[in-house]
């Protein structure tokens, strides 16, 4: 706060020139610009949507411009003050492929069309029946020309076109081809660069961009420009002090209650590995606007692609936080439409995260990065592999929260007893095993939302457990078997153990699904 007033914060701003002139808090990213143009070298960076890179091209291009009183006490100021050729003004091309629809053919030359001829009021078009990649060779040509100095070209979102086309084999392989013919120029034309920068969310392995420009150098997994996008815990406290102790008074808990909070909410992006956590700059600007706790990133746009990919191959969904959903550098850094594994796709989106790295075998282990995407995704997910064609799995949840609540047996048998009843029949027994745990799996975990859970496949550990100010639930499940043997591990196990002492009821429930029947048909609870 400022005088009593709240200071602005830079939401859905990506203009670093109106950030700056209209006195929105800004996270000096400015030392990563520095270190990129020390060198020259053409790069990429892939981060998850609303992740702060339009912002860093934008800032990229008011300093080409030479827009130094735009930089007035940031950290490149600094850097520069000894350097005479500092503050120069560049020919900047800036190809922003956000706001468009790519959907629909020739949508991909329309834009580029449209971003040449505003460049050639300025530099001017010799031959109007040129191609647009010869256009562009002759405005890089001609800027160096009028100007004197190489040409920058910044892309943002390189990748949204391709993304659209998805489902359309034929338009994303004229876009491709597009961009082949295109971006081409870059390589050919490497004399009149000064700089180029490209982001998206993907890096398509086989889009030419990438085998044409041999010397893109990508710092998606780099260290040293792992938190280029993104806000850490230290500049978090560093900028956002006043707001965080605000948004503590008004929920009406400790600072550090609101810090331990936000934290499970929207940090845990690790973009490398052993590096300090990323939180979400999108979802914790608006928890700190609205000061609250919200599912911000995840309610801009549902991953319906991703959901259809996984439904597609019958993903097994408790891989997701089982610990053994494994990639190395390559895999992480390359996309292909036409590869089954979905894991690329999902950590370059952000629904995936570097959560541990084995040396020995330059491998990394991939998980949730915090609860805004866990349970967003299980929320998406919950449709699909509950085979709800309803929509309505969040009003089961609620339900079931409040039947647990309360105590009610008889309303959680009912609930499962409908969620079990909705698995498809089919022939092949795999995928209704793979089923029958999915459903298990996706209801606890959403479940984990209102109430504290716990669920394990290892030895010496209840299928599920469940845990309220009152009661406590220990959950085993069988398949064509008996609730009696369910119990019957629950007992042998010692599950009931570590709460022998509890003051809370205990429940001890087994649970046993008839595949023949596609019914919940055995259900008995002991005290």
């Amino acid at each position: 706060m400022e005088n009593g007033k709240p200071r602005k914060l830079p939401i859905g701003i990506q203009s670093f020139e109106k950030l700056r002139e209209d006195g929105f808090l800004y996270v000096d990213k400015t030392e990563y610009i520095y270190r990129l143009i020390q060198s020259g070298a053409p790069y990429f960076l892939s981060r998850p949507r609303r992740f702060g890179k339009s912002l860093l091209l934008s800032t990229m291009k008011a300093y080409f411009e030479g827009k130094k009183e735009l930089f007035e006490g940031l950290r490149i100021e600094k850097l520069e003050k000894d350097n005479p050729d500092a503050w120069q003004s560049y020919p900047v091309f800036f190809f922003d492929f956000n706001k468009d629809n790519f959907s629909r053919q020739d949508a991909l030359e329309d834009v580029l069309e449209s971003h040449l001829i505003s460049w050639e009021t300025l530099y001017g078009r010799e031959d109007r029946n040129s191609s647009l990649a010869s256009r562009f060779q002759h405005l890089i040509i001609k800027a160096r020309k009028q100007t004197g100095r190489n040409a920058v070209v910044l892309v943002d979102e390189y990748d949204k076109p391709l993304l659209e086309a998805m489902h359309n084999e034929a338009l994303e392989e004229h876009n491709k081809a597009v961009f082949k013919g295109f971006f081409s120029t870059l390589k050919s034309y490497d004399e009149y660069l000064k700089f180029v920068f490209l982001t998206g969310v993907t890096k398509f392995s086989k889009v030419s961009i990438f085998s044409d420009l041999n010397q893109l150098r990508d710092i998606s997994i780099d260290r040293d420009y792992a938190g280029i996008c993104g806000i850490t815990e230290k500049e978090m406290l560093k900028n956002f002090e006043p707001e965080i102790q605000a948004m503590a008074e008004k929920l009406d808990i400790t600072k550090e209650e609101c810090l331990a909070e936000l934290k499970r909410m929207y940090d845990g992006y690790h973009f490398c590995q052993d590096t300090e956590g990323v939180y979400n700059p999108f979802s914790l600007m608006n928890a700190l606007d609205s000061r609250d706790f919200g599912e911000y990133w995840f309610a801009t746009g549902t991953p319906s692609f991703l959901i259809e990919k996984l439904s597609a191959i019958d993903f097994d969904a408790r891989r997701f936080t089982d610990g053994d959903l494994y990639a190395d550098r390559n895999i992480l850094s390359d996309y292909r439409a036409d590869n089954p594994n979905p894991v690329p796709l999902f950590y370059q989106t952000g629904y995936l995260t570097i959560t541990g790295y084995d040396a020995r075998r330059r491998r990394y282990t991939l998980g949730y990065p915090n609860d805004e995407v866990k349970y967003g995704f299980m929320e998406s997910l919950a449709p699909v592999y509950l085979h709800d064609p309803t929509g309505n799995t969040g009003a089961d949840i609620f339900t079931l929260d409040e039947m647990i609540e309360e105590g009610s047996l008889d309303g959680i048998h009912n609930i499962f007893t409908a969620l079990f009843a909705r698995l498809p029949y089919t022939s092949d027994e795999r995928p209704l095993e793979q089923d029958f745990q999915n459903v298990i799996y996706i209801v606890f975990m959403l479940l984990g939302k209102f109430v504290h859970t716990e669920i394990h496949s290892a030895k010496g550990r209840a299928d599920c457990i469940v845990e309220t100010d009152r009661f406590v639930y220990l959950f085993e499940f069988k398949r064509d078997k008996s609730a009696k043997e369910a119990l019957s591990q629950i007992e042998e196990k010692g599950y009931a153990l570590p709460y022998a002492a509890d003051p809370r009821t205990l429940y001890k429930i087994g649970v046993n699904f008839d595949s023949r029947e596609r019914t919940l048909t055995e259900w008995t609870v002991q005290e």
